[in-house]
């Protein structure tokens, strides 16, 4: 657990960057801190490792005064990821996987069969510890970044705006891939980001500041979205709020309907020009598909996203049948076999009766 109580940071012109600011992150959860440029998110974050010194107030990690801890021995028990990973241009992959390990006085060949691990959990083939940074791709330094973060195998991870610095796809890659490895792992989190859509999907509460550092808002994605605490909050997560709110309603409680499914050249006992969904062997969709002839044709395949019936949201749904073809999203179980599909229609009324309830809750 990371907890601020009452800390204010003040420069020497007087200019106050954090006021009075307690919260608790809780252990083995990802708190993040959004709000405007100028709200003290990074002052905030750097303060918890003394890369900069409150000016009042306490920041206790696992109980202990942070101020009252040795500097050196208190930073090699948080990881730090940032912006562009900062990885050392000089140094291999693994070298710079190792770099904690190495100051601790670890075994070189113990800590270095360590980083091999950790770059096959974010996603890297070992073959890139032998490699330099200015060898990877963006993506592929930032997910180094992580590994080094996590070497030493600290309690707790601050986390700067880590993913800021990649194309949109990649960024979603490494969201997942970041998701995956800490509900392997659950770390004791503190992220800045100035990406709504970003904290929404990755944090288990969210703290909204406002400028000088002010407590906005602290509370779970879900109870932000649906009870923003001032004008101030509901502006800054914008006006699709409702839309992102789609998030946090699962679908199990809806009923699909039973599309017509057919494996690839297999006849089908539906008129011409109909949509119907395409399935592997296994009875997982993977495309929609129009009837001609009798047969579905392989050259007029739309891939699909299937959703998931047991875990799946309003909004995933949602995105799935506005995209498909047929305006219809498919369904699968917990084994991705197919189910049904429900159009449009039905998942936006769905969706409304949804958010009223909870919000009447």
């Amino acid at each position: 657990m990371i907890e601020f109580i009452d800390v204010v940071k003040t420069y020497d012109n007087g200019t106050t960057s954090v006021a009075d600011l307690s919260f608790v992150a809780p252990t083995g959860k990802i708190t993040v801190l959004v709000g405007p440029s100028g709200c003290g998110k990074t002052t905030t974050l750097r303060m918890v490792n003394r890369l900069i010194e409150q000016t009042s107030g306490s920041i206790l990690l696992g109980g202990e005064d942070n101020a009252k801890t040795d500097t050196i021995r208190m930073r090699r028990k948080i990881g730090y990821v940032i912006q562009n990973a900062g990885l050392f241009p000089h140094q291999t992959v693994i070298d710079n996987v190792c770099a904690v390990p190495y100051l601790n006085k670890s075994d070189k060949r113990s800590a270095q069969a360590r980083a091999l691990d950790l770059l096959e959990l974010v996603g890297l083939d070992r073959s890139y510890g032998s490699r330099y940074p200015w060898q990877l791709s963006g993506g592929q330094q930032q997910r180094v970044g992580v590994a080094r973060a996590l070497a030493a195998d600290p309690p707790y991870m601050l986390m700067d705006e880590p993913f800021s610095a990649v194309d949109p796809i990649v960024r979603k890659q490494l969201q997942a891939e970041f998701l995956r490895i800490q509900g392997d792992l659950a770390k004791t989190i503190v992220m800045v980001t100035h990406d709504i859509d970003e904290a929404l999907k990755l944090g288990d509460r969210i703290i909204v500041l406002k400028e000088g550092g002010v407590l906005a808002q602290i509370g779970s994605p879900a109870e932000i979205l649906a009870n923003p605490a001032d004008q101030f909050v509901a502006d800054f997560l914008g006006e699709s709020r409702g839309y992102h709110a789609l998030n946090f309603e699962r679908i199990s409680s809806l009923d699909p309907e039973r599309t017509p499914s057919v494996q690839l050249e297999a006849p089908v006992a539906v008129r011409d020009d109909a949509w119907v969904v395409v399935c592997d062997a296994l009875e997982k969709p993977v495309a929609w598909a129009r009837a001609e002839g009798g047969i579905v044709a392989t050259d007029r395949l739309s891939p699909t996203t299937p959703v998931s019936h047991d875990h799946g949201s309003y909004r995933e749904l949602l995105d799935a049948a506005l995209s498909s073809p047929a305006g219809r999203a498919v369904v699968v179980d917990g084994g991705g076999r197919y189910i049904g599909t429900l159009g449009s229609d039905a998942v936006i009324r769905s969706a409304v009766d949804a958010l009223a309830e909870e919000r009447r809750a």
